[in-house]
Protein backbone atom coordinates (compact mmCIF):
# COMPACT_ATOMS: atom_id res chain seq x y z
CA UNK A 1 0.00 0.00 0.00
CA UNK A 2 1.47 3.23 -0.92
CA UNK A 3 1.23 5.73 1.74
CA UNK A 4 2.22 9.46 2.58
CA UNK A 5 4.13 9.87 5.76
CA UNK A 6 2.16 11.84 8.73
CA UNK A 7 4.50 14.12 8.13
CA UNK A 8 4.08 14.88 4.72
CA UNK A 9 0.61 14.46 5.92
CA UNK A 10 0.87 17.50 7.96
CA UNK A 11 2.60 19.67 5.57
CA UNK A 12 0.22 19.47 2.83
CA UNK A 13 -2.24 20.54 5.80
CA UNK A 14 -0.18 23.48 6.39
CA UNK A 15 0.30 24.41 2.68
CA UNK A 16 -3.10 24.14 1.86
CA UNK A 17 -3.43 25.97 4.76
CA UNK A 18 -1.19 28.86 3.28
CA UNK A 19 -2.58 28.34 -0.04
CA UNK A 20 -6.25 29.43 0.88
CA UNK A 21 -5.40 32.58 3.02
CA UNK A 22 -5.08 35.64 1.78
CA UNK A 23 -2.00 36.34 -0.70
CA UNK A 24 1.32 37.10 0.98
CA UNK A 25 -0.05 37.04 4.59
CA UNK A 26 1.60 34.87 6.90
CA UNK A 27 0.69 32.35 9.63
CA UNK A 28 2.48 30.85 12.44
CA UNK A 29 2.92 27.38 12.80
CA UNK A 30 1.09 27.36 16.41
CA UNK A 31 -2.06 29.00 14.66
CA UNK A 32 -1.96 26.14 11.82
CA UNK A 33 -1.47 23.70 14.44
CA UNK A 34 -4.35 24.79 16.42
CA UNK A 35 -6.69 24.95 13.53
CA UNK A 36 -5.91 21.18 12.11
CA UNK A 37 -5.10 19.22 15.69
CA UNK A 38 -1.68 18.78 14.65
CA UNK A 39 1.33 18.75 17.09
CA UNK A 40 3.31 22.17 17.73
CA UNK A 41 6.38 21.15 17.69
CA UNK A 42 6.32 18.44 15.15
CA UNK A 43 4.45 20.66 12.94
CA UNK A 44 7.52 23.43 13.70
CA UNK A 45 10.05 20.95 12.31
CA UNK A 46 7.83 20.32 8.96
CA UNK A 47 7.56 24.06 8.09
CA UNK A 48 11.55 24.26 9.04
CA UNK A 49 12.00 21.64 6.22
CA UNK A 50 9.73 23.40 3.93
CA UNK A 51 11.63 26.76 4.22
CA UNK A 52 14.50 24.89 3.41
CA UNK A 53 13.28 23.64 0.73
CA UNK A 54 12.11 26.84 -0.05
CA UNK A 55 8.70 26.17 -0.78
CA UNK A 56 7.78 28.57 1.92
CA UNK A 57 9.76 31.54 3.87
CA UNK A 58 9.96 32.59 7.23
CA UNK A 59 8.46 35.65 8.22
CA UNK A 60 10.08 37.87 11.42
CA UNK A 61 8.17 39.65 13.77
CA UNK A 62 5.19 40.21 15.66
CA UNK A 63 2.86 39.48 12.91
CA UNK A 64 5.46 36.87 12.07
CA UNK A 65 4.92 33.04 10.88
CA UNK A 66 5.53 31.55 7.73
CA UNK A 67 4.08 32.43 4.06
CA UNK A 68 4.53 30.66 0.35
CA UNK A 69 7.79 30.45 -1.11
CA UNK A 70 6.10 31.35 -4.17
CA UNK A 71 2.29 31.55 -6.22
CA UNK A 72 0.51 28.30 -5.08
CA UNK A 73 -0.20 27.60 -8.70
CA UNK A 74 3.66 27.29 -9.21
CA UNK A 75 4.09 24.58 -6.12
CA UNK A 76 3.05 20.63 -7.22
CA UNK A 77 1.93 17.85 -4.18
CA UNK A 78 4.82 15.97 -5.58
CA UNK A 79 7.07 19.13 -4.35
CA UNK A 80 5.48 19.16 -1.30
CA UNK A 81 5.78 15.54 -0.71
CA UNK A 82 8.86 14.69 -2.26
CA UNK A 83 10.14 17.88 0.19
CA UNK A 84 9.72 15.96 3.52
CA UNK A 85 9.81 12.54 2.41
CA UNK A 86 12.30 12.74 -0.47
CA UNK A 87 12.43 10.91 -3.44
CA UNK A 88 8.67 8.67 -4.20
CA UNK A 89 9.62 5.04 -4.21
CA UNK A 90 7.68 2.02 -4.67
CA UNK A 91 10.31 -0.44 -4.61
CA UNK A 92 13.22 -1.15 -2.19
CA UNK A 93 15.86 -1.07 -5.50
CA UNK A 94 16.23 2.36 -7.84
CA UNK A 95 18.30 3.00 -10.84
CA UNK A 96 21.23 3.86 -8.57
CA UNK A 97 21.09 1.19 -5.94
CA UNK A 98 21.41 -2.07 -7.29
CA UNK A 99 21.87 -3.93 -3.49
CA UNK A 100 18.83 -6.12 -3.84
CA UNK A 101 20.06 -9.69 -4.14
CA UNK A 102 17.25 -10.31 -6.78
CA UNK A 103 18.47 -7.17 -8.95
CA UNK A 104 20.12 -9.41 -11.91
CA UNK A 105 16.93 -11.51 -12.11
CA UNK A 106 13.84 -9.00 -11.52
CA UNK A 107 11.21 -8.78 -13.77
CA UNK A 108 9.04 -6.40 -12.04
CA UNK A 109 11.53 -4.07 -11.36
CA UNK A 110 11.17 -1.96 -14.60
CA UNK A 111 7.57 -2.22 -14.58
CA UNK A 112 7.12 -0.96 -10.94
CA UNK A 113 9.91 2.16 -11.79
CA UNK A 114 7.39 2.82 -14.53
CA UNK A 115 4.40 2.81 -12.33
CA UNK A 116 6.56 5.21 -10.04
CA UNK A 117 6.94 7.59 -12.16
CA UNK A 118 3.14 7.84 -13.45
CA UNK A 119 2.26 8.10 -9.99
CA UNK A 120 4.76 11.45 -9.04
CA UNK A 121 3.71 12.75 -12.33
CA UNK A 122 0.08 12.52 -11.28
CA UNK A 123 1.25 14.06 -8.37
CA UNK A 124 3.31 17.13 -9.91
CA UNK A 125 -0.21 17.77 -12.03
CA UNK A 126 -1.96 19.05 -8.70
CA UNK A 127 -0.94 22.28 -7.54
CA UNK A 128 -1.47 23.84 -4.16
CA UNK A 129 -3.24 26.30 -5.69
CA UNK A 130 -6.00 23.27 -6.93
CA UNK A 131 -5.60 21.71 -3.13
CA UNK A 132 -6.61 24.71 -1.92
CA UNK A 133 -9.98 24.92 -4.13
CA UNK A 134 -13.26 24.44 -1.83
CA UNK A 135 -14.70 21.14 -1.92
CA UNK A 136 -18.30 20.78 -3.10
CA UNK A 137 -20.18 19.08 -0.90
CA UNK A 138 -21.21 16.45 -3.61
CA UNK A 139 -17.60 15.80 -4.51
CA UNK A 140 -16.85 14.87 -0.94
CA UNK A 141 -16.97 10.70 -0.84
CA UNK A 142 -19.52 9.65 1.28
CA UNK A 143 -18.00 6.50 2.93
CA UNK A 144 -20.06 2.79 2.41
CA UNK A 145 -20.68 2.04 5.86
CA UNK A 146 -21.46 -1.64 6.41
CA UNK A 147 -25.10 -1.20 6.83
CA UNK A 148 -25.13 0.52 3.22
CA UNK A 149 -23.61 -2.45 1.82
CA UNK A 150 -25.88 -5.04 3.30
CA UNK A 151 -28.58 -2.99 1.76
CA UNK A 152 -26.68 -2.72 -1.39
CA UNK A 153 -26.19 -6.18 -1.69
CA UNK A 154 -29.88 -6.80 -0.58
CA UNK A 155 -31.45 -4.36 -3.13
CA UNK A 156 -28.74 -6.39 -6.12
CA UNK A 157 -30.50 -10.22 -5.01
Amino acid sequence: MLRLSKKADYALIAMRHLAASEPGSSSSAREIAENYAIPAELLAKVLQRLVRARLLVSVQGTRGGYKLGRPAVQMSVADVIQAIDGPVAVTACSPSNHTCEQFEHCEIRDPLWKIKTRIVDALATVSLAELAEPVAPETVPIPLTVASRSRAARAGE
